[in-house]
């Protein structure tokens, strides 16, 4: 069954608004950050991650941002441009503001951090006026990451943004991206996270996540079924709840529910998952094939992913992501 429709006349496939930033990864892993003196840098930010995701598997990408008018703001917008990603609404900041860092520990494969660095960044001031219309009118899908919501006025631009994308029929994806350290208060977030996910057609988030989201509401025993139900009441057609190593539920406005197929992996570090499986996912669904499909390549991408050092440069291509499945399915991958 079919539970989202693409405007197929539309020429844009995919546009992500939200958090452009760079990531510092640790070079020395096993280890704590205290005793780590290198990083290789790349491109971040969850919405930038899964928007290249996107463009490497084909999809015609653009984003909707704002970067410093520095060195790393200019490395982030050549390394879009490089990775086919229309950056015609990425807008440069002349206020001062800096680009957002966030180095990674890798103490082992499954102990990892992320050291954020988040004030005064330029991703936070996208103005309203700054978004244009134009392109999310030819865009088929349209990501909102929750991090965008964060501070005005960036919050601002994202439901302006909603706005446009819901006038002229995009389908709406809610990375919900929680990161504590960007906002006021749990009161603050949940109320703007509720707004921002009733506009939308498909929500992806950790369990944890939506808890945050359920800060007003009655929900003890953290049901997943309870906590879809809210969302199809509004615009969702898929709401997707991420349980770690425990693996994903795909739930539906009909009442079914879907569970992903795992793969073994040689993790190196954890970071980077969501992203590639939300990009994998997303593509699935745009090809037309089952929630089901599409669950299990996001799950393959995301593997791709963790068994590399680094999240943006490690994005597959389609044909990467289905040779993997198919070794994982002769036995070639083993799990670390």
């Amino acid at each position: 069954m079919t539970y989202v429709s693409f405007p197929m006349e539309k020429s844009v496939d995919f546009t992500a608004i939200g958090r452009l930033c760079i990531d510092l990864n640790a070079n020395e892993i096993n280890r704590p950050m205290e005793q780590t003196s290198t990083f290789t840098k790349y491109v971040g930010g969850s919405p930038a991650n899964i928007a290249i995701g996107m463009s490497r598997l084909g999809m015609k990408t653009s984003f909707i941002g704002k970067i410093a008018d520095d060195q790393m703001g200019r490395f982030i917008v050549d390394y879009l441009r490089r990775n086919d990603i229309d950056t015609s609404n990425v807008v440069t900041d002349c206020t001062g503001a800096v680009t957002g860092l966030a180095f990674t520990e890798i103490k082992s494969p499954t102990d990892c951090s992320i050291l954020m660095y988040r004030d005064h960044v330029a991703d936070l001031n996208l103005m309203p006026q700054e978004v244009q219309k134009e392109l999310i009118a030819k865009t088929k899908m349209f990501l909102v990451s929750g991090t965008a919501l964060a501070k005005s006025p960036s919050r601002e631009a994202v439901f302006q943004a909603l706005c446009y994308a819901k006038e002229q029929g995009a389908v709406i994806v809610f990375d919900l991206d929680y990161r504590p350290y960007t906002w006021k208060s749990p009161e603050e977030t949940a109320v703007y996270y509720n707004l921002a996910a009733e506009k939308c057609d498909i929500i992806l988030g950790t369990r944890e996540e939506f808890d945050m989201m359920e800060r007003f509401e009655q929900n003890p025993e953290r049901s997943d079924r309870v906590t879809a139900a809210k969302w199809f009441d509004y615009s969702a057609k898929i709401v997707i709840i991420k349980h770690g190593k425990e693996g994903s539920i795909a739930y539906t406005q009909d009442g079914k529910s879907f569970r992903a197929k795992s793969f073994p992996a040689k993790v190196i570090k954890t970071f980077g998952a969501g992203d590639s499986y939300a990009a994998g996912f997303l593509y699935g669904l745009m090809q037309g094939w089952t929630i089901e499909a599409s669950m299990e390549f996001g799950s393959a991408a995301a593997c791709i992913v963790i068994s590399s050092h680094s999240c943006s440069d490690a994005m597959p291509s389609a044909a990467q992501v289905h040779d993997y499945i198919e070794r994982c399915n002769n036995g070639e991958i083993t799990s670390s």
